[in-house]
């Protein structure tokens, strides 16, 4: 079977169990929050506190220059972040703790990484409220620039949804995964220009954290949304690939995959 003949089949199946996709998404939300008191609040919360704690450590105790104000600085970088973790870490036990459906009956089996990534997207745009609520006390007005944003979202939308999909799978077939991936997903975060500017790092050390896709989707959001400007065009772009590319091969090798998820649930 062809690339494309794959492409096509799946594009297909997506459309015609969208939704399924719904549902499981809806469904997805709600047990996220269920019996909860704050609610939605929590993806507003956990952002916030890590801003304060870390606003605390990099302005009182080891005070850093990051060309904007340090809380915003950081809760923007933290939102970015918490989004694309957030949804790994529900994606890859997505198939694993839906065993019967994955065994007995048959549709799309992406939809499960897929419906967890789109639960993350929301409780990013709920936490989005307070950047706003930020970005007006340090008096950050809007500018041109943020009609880029989307174009940001979507890169790490994509890149996001392709690691889900390896992740999910990679978990189904070794069981050790969810393990390695909490260890894995914290040493990337400070990896990555969450907390804290690249430019504070030389030599080869900041070669190799350049590496990291994550790192100019990040700074690709302090841009537009801090700073005014477009995002430098050759980092985001590279990163842009990049996510095509996890997200593409991913799909397909997911999609060949589906006839041995029973058989290791």
């Amino acid at each position: 079977m062809s690339v494309r003949t794959d492409v096509a089949e799946m594009l297909q199946e997506q459309v015609e169990y969208r939704e399924l996709l719904y549902q499981m998404t809806r469904r997805d939300l709600l047990l996220r929050y269920k019996q909860t008191i704050m609610g939605f609040a929590w993806a507003v919360f956990t952002p916030l506190l890590n801003t304060i704690i870390f606003s605390v450590v990099f302005t009182r105790v080891a005070p850093i220059n990051v060309g904007a104000p340090y809380p915003v600085f950081a809760y923007t970088g933290l939102l970015a972040w918490n989004f694309f973790a957030s949804a790994l870490s529900f994606s890859v036990t997505s198939l694993t703790s839906n065993t019967g459906l994955v065994a007995k009956v048959y549709f799309p089996r992406e939809i499960f990484p897929f419906s967890a990534v789109i639960v993350s997207a929301v409780d990013f745009a709920v936490g989005g409220s307070l950047l706003i609520g930020l970005m007006i006390y340090y008096h950050i007005p809007p500018s041109p620039a943020l009609a880029f944003l989307p174009v940001v979202v979507a890169i790490e939308f994509v890149f996001t949804a392709g690691m889900a999909l390896w992740l999910a799978m990679a978990n189904l077939f070794y069981r050790d995964v969810k393990y390695l991936f909490q260890v894995v997903i914290t040493l990337w975060m400070f990896a990555t220009s969450v907390l804290y500017p690249m430019d504070n790092f030389g030599g080869r050390l900041r070669i190799l954290l350049s590496l990291n896709p994550m790192t100019p989707i990040v700074d690709a959001y302090r841009a537009v949304l801090l700073h005014g400007r477009l995002p430098h065009a050759g980092p985001l772009a590279a990163a842009g690939a990049i996510a095509v590319l996890v997200l593409a091969s991913g799909w397909v090798v997911f999609h060949r995959s589906e006839d041995q998820f029973a058989e290791h649930v």
